[in-house]
């Protein structure tokens, strides 16, 4: 594999975070048999909210997909898009909680993960899109993300803040190396972006962990009600792609929206 920051991504050991996705079921003991309907509903209530993950994230409300509906949602294992190919991670994909951002407002750009960012995403499903016999070319992460409440409206908004508060660069600090990002700049969203409640999209340019080379890498996300699609492009190597692939996130947005309905 290539050498710097992506070489040692692409060989890192996965974090895979243990808490279980979706809504937990509670169960009330002592409850009394008799009462008013008044009181049905706030011990309905009571449930809802004894329901929630332990972890702090929000339950999922109607609507919002559970990991099922979102496999369903994605790009499926083998799917053809023009030269590239989907594919399943075979270990966790890359950006998990391990990776964080200093200073802290940065995260966003950094890995939206659970226990990495706030909020906690409810349910993930990740996809990797590449040329298979092209073992330094481009790679796509394609991560679609639900939350509770007005969760995903929040991300985008932490987001929009990081992408100016970190114009000029931050610090990606990881279990054995960190990378200086240098600079991030705004680049251009998908044309589908106006069929979405709203995208961020950004280019990044960092310097390796060796501090010897300038690599760059693009992200884009798009929020579409409770739900976001995240795109991190990258290659190993010095080239500027350019930005993430149109082709790529179009086909994920049209498998996004033929599930939703």
């Amino acid at each position: 594999m290539g050498t710097g920051m992506h070489g040692v991504r692409n060989q890192r050991v996965r974090w895979r975070r243990t808490a279980a996705v979706g809504i937990a079921v509670a169960t009330v003991l002592g409850a009394s048999a008799c009462g008013s309907d008044k009181d049905e509903d706030a011990g309905a209530a009571e449930d809802a909210k004894a329901s929630a993950p332990a972890t702090g994230t929000p339950a999922p409300t109607a609507g919002a997909p559970d990991e099922a509906r979102l496999t369903a949602a994605s790009l499926t294992d083998g799917q053809k898009i023009g030269r590239y190919t989907a594919s399943e991670y075979v270990l966790d994909g890359p950006l998990g909680d391990g990776y964080t951002a200093s200073p802290a407002v940065c995260q966003p750009l950094v890995s939206l993960a659970a226990e990495a960012a706030d909020p906690d995403p409810a349910a993930q499903v990740q996809r990797k899109v590449d040329i298979p016999d092209e073992m330094l070319g481009l790679t796509v992460d394609v991560t679609l993300r639900s939350y509770g409440g007005d969760g995903a409206a929040a991300v985008m908004k932490s987001l929009d803040k990081a992408g100016k508060d970190c114009a000029g660069g931050f610090t990606e600090e990881r279990a054995i190396a960190s990378a200086k990002y240098l600079k991030v700049e705004p680049a251009k969203a998908p044309a589908f972006a106006s069929e979405a409640d709203e995208a961020k999209a950004y280019r990044f340019t960092i310097l390796d962990v060796k501090g010897k080379a300038t690599l760059y890498e693009y992200l884009t996300v798009v929020r579409s009600g409770t739900t976001t699609l995240a795109f991190r492009g990258e290659i190993t190597g010095t080239r500027d792609i350019g930005g993430v692939p149109p082709e790529i996130m179009t086909a994920a947005w049209t498998a996004f929206r033929s599930a939703k309905g």
